[in-house]
């Protein structure tokens, strides 16, 4: 039996109805999640989308769908992985369930609930109206897999008018010990007009087997609302994770997305903006630096509908030791999206002859009155740098770290949460540390 196979026989067992399952718009989404699912193949190096990242060594794994919910971990042993802790709220799930005696700084939180506990109240239906209303339309068996399994997830809603100070952390762990696992990660995220929220989400597997976790989120950001969201991928070796991210956007808002690449297998980020109104700004920003053999594909698609919006884009790649970078950026300016404002940039240093990365940066403007650009650039270390740096007294070492952190940086000064951009910085420090 393949994946495939197991995942459709597996849709009615007893643990995947759960209370989410119990609730009749939850559990009637499910079953047409399941259907699409049922019509679909997972995407080969055929697709053009997928052209560079080949899915058939993960996908030969025999996952367990319905990892144990039951643990041993304390809460000194996340301490580490969060990432910010003046007054954070932290929000933990361990093996796709919501913990709450791991979770801290839950006083004040009636913004923010999980998807479980919203399906067990009778006002749901009501509540939860728009839920998965985007997600019956997009072709895509990880979306619609990611819905038909799912068990648990975040639910925040901030309401018109809100500046909601304590940044958010919401951390998915991964402990079992089963041979491989799966999990369905799901994040929804409604920020109301004028309202303002800082959100950052990591997964991490903590134990020595397999894991892959396919991640959906969905960010409504309404007029005049910001949003800063920090995607932080740092996992082991053994860990592969497929995100994807929709983010509709009013009127006005902004919202900013930063994503981290430095650890797991195999990492596929899928992100995708829709404007929706006038004066939009959208900031996609990334790093990848990947070594021994990882791989990170990001794959971004910026849907400028409305006039008078602007997009930017500043995605920076490092890679050595037979690693493997891809991106695939798109904008798409349709007619009525006059003057449009899009910038588009992927920089990427290659430290040796081992490693790849393949670039398709692309623009589709069917509007006259616009400003846009793209790039891509792909070398070594500037030679004349390094050694201006070494004549100064800088070991060849430290040089290289240097070049390699300033590099990236364009990237990582426009975090705009101070601790983190520290925690974020001794990341790639660390990181930098390993390659050859």
């Amino acid at each position: 039996m393949n994946l495939k196979e197991k995942i459709t026989a597996s849709f009615t067992a007893p643990e995947n109805q759960g209370e989410i399952a119990k609730n009749a718009l939850f559990g009637e989404k499910k079953l047409a999640a399941f259907n699409s699912f049922k019509q679909q193949d997972f995407p080969t190096t055929k697709n053009e989308d997928w052209k560079y990242t080949n899915l058939k060594p993960l996908l030969k794994n025999n996952f367990e769908l319905f990892p144990n919910k039951t643990h041993t971990l304390q809460e000194k042993d996340i301490k580490k992985y969060l990432l910010i802790e003046e007054s954070s709220i932290n929000l933990v799930f361990v093996n796709g369930f919501f913990d709450s005696n791991l979770s801290t700084n839950l006083q004040e939180i009636s913004e923010i609930n999980t998807l479980s506990s919203i399906a067990a109240k009778e006002k749901s239906q009501a509540e939860f109206k728009q839920l998965f209303e985007t997600t019956e339309s997009i072709d895509n068996c990880f979306v619609n897999l990611n819905n038909a399994f799912l068990s648990d997830g975040v639910f925040i809603n901030i309401p018109k008018g809100k500046a909601y100070e304590p940044v958010i952390q919401i951390l998915y762990l991964t402990h079992g010990d089963a041979e491989a696992s799966m999990f369905q990660a799901k994040n929804l995220v409604f920020v109301g007009e004028n309202s303002q929220v800082k959100i950052i989400e990591s997964h991490y597997n903590l134990s020595e087997n397999k894991s892959l976790t396919n991640s959906f989120t969905e960010i409504y950001a309404g007029k005049s609302a910001l949003v800063a969201y920090h995607k932080i991928q740092n996992d082991q070796v053994n860990a592969s994770l497929i995100d994807h991210t929709y983010v509709h956007q009013k009127s006005k808002s902004e919202v900013s997305l930063f994503t981290l690449s430095l650890g797991g297998d195999l990492t596929r980020n899928n992100l995708v903006f829709n404007h929706q109104g006038e004066h939009i700004n959208s900031n996609l920003y990334g790093v990848s630096i990947l070594n021994k053999s990882q791989h990170v594909d990001n794959n971004t698609l910026i849907n400028h509908q409305q006039p008078n919006c602007e997009s930017n884009e500043c995605y920076k790649g490092i890679y050595a030791e037979n690693s493997t970078g891809v991106f695939n950026g798109k904008v798409y300016v349709h007619r009525e999206a006059q003057k449009t404002n899009a910038y588009q940039q992927n920089d990427n240093i290659l430290l040796d002859n081992t490693a790849t990365i393949n670039a398709k940066p692309q623009l589709e403007i069917f509007a006259d009155d616009v400003k846009c650009s793209h790039g891509c650039t792909m070398g070594e270390l500037d030679n004349d740098a390094l050694f201006y740096l070494k004549t100064r007294g800088i070991p060849e070492n430290d040089a290289k770290k240097l070049l390699l952190y300033a590099f990236a940086n364009e990237a990582v000064e426009n975090i705009k949460i101070p601790s983190l951009k520290k925690s974020i910085a001794h990341l790639i420090d660390e990181k930098l540390d390993t390659l050859s």
